[in-house]
């Protein structure tokens, strides 16, 4: 190796350098956390709607993002990707499970294409209120499809939250009663437990991806579809039929979910913060949905839409043929749910 004569410098200037140099290191030995201080750790999050506050899944992030700020201050960032920037939601939980996306926040049926036992939350009057769903969540049931979803996946639900409103049925002409479906095409999620239900009510399910529903209606392709009040008022949906049965059919879970690699880079000192933060922004979600829920049916109200609700005899009619016809196939394909369901059912108010 070559050798350098530092000699043949100029003295005032190999001086000065090695003046610099040596205090800069006494600098770093006698104040190491400066030097040492921890990058920021960044996380990418997903979510199909806005980032406003009509958004039940940017509501939940918006709290996330606040409290993880008081409690970890600069050392993590979770960054919001809305209206699906990073893709489909079936793509988009490829990716989470792959590592490419950390997070996303959704409904919990889209999970299903990796844990296909969620399909128990998305069974005909299963829940009869979000405060059912809470409660039931709550009482173990989000813990048992962690469990499964941590050892499936390496993914994990931090957070349980609502939607603003149960699903219900809107159509053109008046429908009242299960009787009033009899032929009636509706618009409905391609899944098998969502086709069944209606099956069972007596329509005509039809599976159409969500951004062809609006000309579908219009067209008469389908003469309505099954959604939230939130999301109709949001699509503007409601200007291409005239009618809700306030069926209530379905109350689906918005969920939180991390991959492996993502919970992985948050620092081991601050997951308990972290999750914390998740757990808080979802009981905050909660009260905030449930607000949210009766203002997106009042304005559908203001807008025209005409509300008939369900009879309770009518839906207990209803609830007790899918607890005998639906339910049972569900709990039989999938043998670990049938706990999870005496929870749902021991909920009951």
């Amino acid at each position: 190796m070559r050798s350098h004569d530092f000699s043949r410098l100029p003295a005032a200037v190999s001086r000065r350098g090695f003046l610099k140099t040596a205090a800069g290191a006494a600098a770093a030995i006698a104040a190491p956390g400066v030097m040492a201080a921890p990058a920021t750790v960044s996380l990418r999050c997903s979510i199909s709607q806005p980032a406003d506050q009509q958004s039940a899944q940017y509501i939940w992030y918006e709290r996330f993002a606040a409290d993880l700020k008081q409690s970890a201050g600069d050392r993590i960032r979770v960054d919001i990707f809305p209206n699906g920037q990073l893709g489909k939601e079936s793509d988009v939980v490829q990716q989470v499970r792959l590592g490419s996306i950390d997070m996303m926040i959704t409904g919990s049926s889209i999970w299903a294409t990796a844990l296909p036992e969620l399909a128990l939350l998305d069974m005909g009057f299963v829940f009869d209120s979000w405060e059912h769903v809470n409660k039931s969540v709550d009482a173990g049931v989000g813990d048992q499809f962690n469990k499964l979803l941590q050892s499936r996946t390496g993914c994990t639900f931090i957070g349980w939250g609502n939607h603003f409103n149960a699903r219900s049925v809107y159509t053109k002409k008046v429908v009242e009663h299960d009787s009033d479906l009899k032929n009636v095409k509706l618009r409905v999620l391609p899944t098998p437990i969502f086709v069944e239900t209606f099956k069972l009510m007596g329509a005509i399910p039809t599976p159409i991806p969500i951004n062809e529903l609006y000309t579908a209606v219009q067209t008469g392709v389908v003469d309505g579809f099954e959604h939230d009040a939130a999301t109709v008022l949001s699509s503007k949906f409601n200007e291409v039929v005239s009618n809700c049965w306030l069926t209530n059919h379905l109350f689906s879970p918005s969920i939180t979910a991390i991959g492996k690699r993502g919970l992985g880079k948050v620092p081991a000192d601050l997951q308990p913060v972290f999750l914390k933060a998740a757990q808080e922004a979802s009981l905050y979600q909660r009260e905030v949905a449930g607000t949210k829920g009766k203002q997106a049916l009042a304005e559908l109200e203001k807008q025209g839409i005409k509300f008939h609700p369900m009879e309770p005899g009518e839906r207990q009619r209803l609830r007790q043929a899918m607890e005998d016809k639906l339910w049972p196939s569900v709990t039989a394909q999938y043998p670990v749910t049938k706990p999870m369901l005496d929870i749902i059912n021991k909920s009951r108010a």
